[in-house]
């Protein structure tokens, strides 16, 4: 492998806004599913997040590819549903956002762990990234599979070895963080304004 597993996220995070500086759908989802690779790489451990954040990359593609012209800006799914009352739906695109933004927080978290702490193992970095990102938003029988899930979690030596490529492992991981945080910072924000960002698992 060319460069390291985060090599296209990290490229294709140069196009999702748009000049006006404005989240775009299709990149935006085009750099969470460049990402599903890496979640392939924890094995079981990570097989909940991944048919999650798939689940909702899928519902947010199928909306756009209804109306591509429509459904060209991120946020303007959001606005539509809200108009229309769905928001809150769980099948809504909303939710799907909201859950896909929270899976990404815990992801970037996971690898600032893996860079910070470099003596912890794998489940360690894992829980503590969830306690921190999804845990409050999850009911007691998320909380538990994903606890039971995360015991899985592989070893951290091979890991970094597997994504790592040909590529500075450490540099893209810290690249990858620094440039997505503050895009999954500013879905938090838009979907604050709406009064959508605190929705929990049902």
């Amino acid at each position: 492998m060319e460069g390291t597993i985060f090599t296209p996220s990290l490229e294709g995070m140069k196009h999702v806004k748009s000049e006006e500086g404005e989240m775009l759908t299709k990149p935006f989802l085009d750099v969470c599913k460049l990402i599903l690779p890496v979640l392939d790489k924890f094995g079981t451990a990570m097989a909940l997040v991944k048919t999650d954040v798939g689940g909702n990359i899928s519902r947010l593609e199928a909306k756009y590819n209804s109306n591509p012209t429509d459904f060209n800006l991120l946020y303007s799914m959001v606005r539509v549903e809200v108009e229309a009352k769905t928001a809150k739906g769980s099948s809504s695109c909303t939710n799907g956002l909201l859950w896909l933004t929270r899976a990404m927080d815990f992801l970037v978290e996971l690898f600032r762990n893996l860079l910070s702490h470099p003596e912890w193992t794998m489940s360690q970095a894992c829980s503590d990234s969830y306690g921190k990102t999804l845990k409050k938003w999850h009911g007691w029988l998320a909380s538990s599979s994903f606890s039971v899930a995360m015991k899985l979690a592989p070893n951290r030596e091979k890991f970094m070895e597997v994504i790592g490529g040909s590529g500075d492992i450490k540099a893209d991981i810290e690249a990858f963080c620094v440039s997505f945080a503050p895009l999954l910072e500013e879905n938090h924000k838009f979907l604050a304004s709406v009064e959508l960002d605190d929705l929990k698992a049902s």
